[in-house]
């Protein structure tokens, strides 16, 4: 068995590769929507993208599952659990399976099973990994954002950035029988989370990118609760304020994102374009350094620098996604990259 994690700073996300080495084959848990990472690691691993998979419907970047599958043929697996208003829009795609608790799939002798996490979500789902050519045991559990390093995932982003009230309290107690039903599995299980420090989908994530079931046992404070209701006055109270951007990367992710093929290139602009711009209050983004910006800002921009951790998550808190939005780019070299973080929020 193969093991890789990648990481985006700007959005403290970790999605990972396993691979069996015997047939070939590769599964992508939580893949961003910049998918050649996955291609350029599975060339240099010699393996196939075959299957790839999510924990649940992200609020805080646009899933590249639908991206991944499209450019390899990989069959999805999507969460069949919570109720009609979690349910995958382009879950009729013939590349895509729905799947519930206590199903199981392949990936050459790597036996995937699916465990239902609800509390961050209600379909939220953990897959616990079993390497069958060496053990009849499995090796660790990829927890996406029921559970992080020193911190488990908030239950009231519902409420927060898509509108459901009302949802926040019944998803607390959900994740406290979810967490009951990890304190009874073995304490060497490794955890490997969706999530670092930074990240707003809980409030105390550790930087470490990954841990044990036995270590979060001893010190993750969301395992130290016997009571129901502590639990949950615990789990909802200083929670950060959710990034405005949330909700509109969970109607996009539910209902299916599109492309990168289908996206439009941005056009290059003039400064006398970019003067009519904010005469008319249309929303600039300056991305170059704070100093840089100081010595010769455009009066009416915003200065976001893209060298800041994060940078796409602060786009977020500004971006009306009804509206064009408009960028100062440091230069004409520099914005490809920064095209693709900025892509990643939609």
């Amino acid at each position: 068995m193969l093991l890789r994690y990648f990481y985006d700073r700007n959005l403290a996300q970790a999605s990972y590769m396993v691979g069996c080495a015997k047939t070939g084959e590769a599964l992508i848990v939580d893949p961003a929507r910049d998918i050649q990472p996955y291609l350029e690691a599975a060339t240099k691993e010699g393996l196939r993208i075959t299957h790839v998979t999510e924990t649940h419907i992200h609020a805080d970047f646009v899933s590249g599952s639908r991206e991944l599958s499209a450019a390899t043929g990989a069959t999805m697996y999507l969460s069949d659990m919570g109720d009609e208003n979690w349910k995958y829009g382009y879950a009729d795609d013939p590349k895509a399976i729905l799947v519930r608790d206590g199903d199981f799939w392949m990936v050459g002798n790597i036996k995937v099973e699916v465990l239902h996490t609800p509390g961050h979500t209600p379909e939220h789902i953990s897959f616990m990994i079993t390497d069958t050519a060496g053990a009849d045991k499995p090796i660790g559990v990829f927890t996406g954002d029921f559970l992080f390093v020193g911190d488990v995932g908030r239950p009231d982003l519902l409420e927060e950035a898509a509108g459901l009230m009302g949802t926040a309290e019944p998803g607390a107690h959900r994740q406290f029988h979810t967490v009951k039903r990890f304190k009874e599995m073995p304490d060497y299980l490794q955890i490997w989370p969706a999530h670092g420090a930074g990240s707003a989908c809980g409030k105390a994530l550790g930087a470490v990118p990954s841990t044990t079931l036995g270590y979060e046992k001893l010190f993750n404070p969301a395992f130290q609760f016997e009571d129901e209701d502590e639990f949950v006055n615990w789990l909802l109270k200083d929670q950060p304020e959710a990034p405005i951007y949330f909700a509109q990367m969970k109607k996009v992710n539910k209902e299916g994102p599109a492309l990168l093929s289908e996206l439009q290139e941005p056009r290059k602009m003039d400064r006398a374009q970019l003067n009519n711009l904010l005469e008319a209050e249309e929303l600039v983004i300056d991305l170059r350094d704070r100093g840089v910006f100081a010595d010769g800002y455009v009066a009416g921009t915003i200065n976001v620098p893209a060298t800041n951790d994060f940078f796409s998550t602060y786009v977020g808190w500004y971006v009306d996604y009804a509206k064009p939005i408009y960028f100062v780019a440091p230069s004409e070299a520099s914005f490809p990259q920064l095209l693709k973080a900025l892509r990643a929020i939609g």
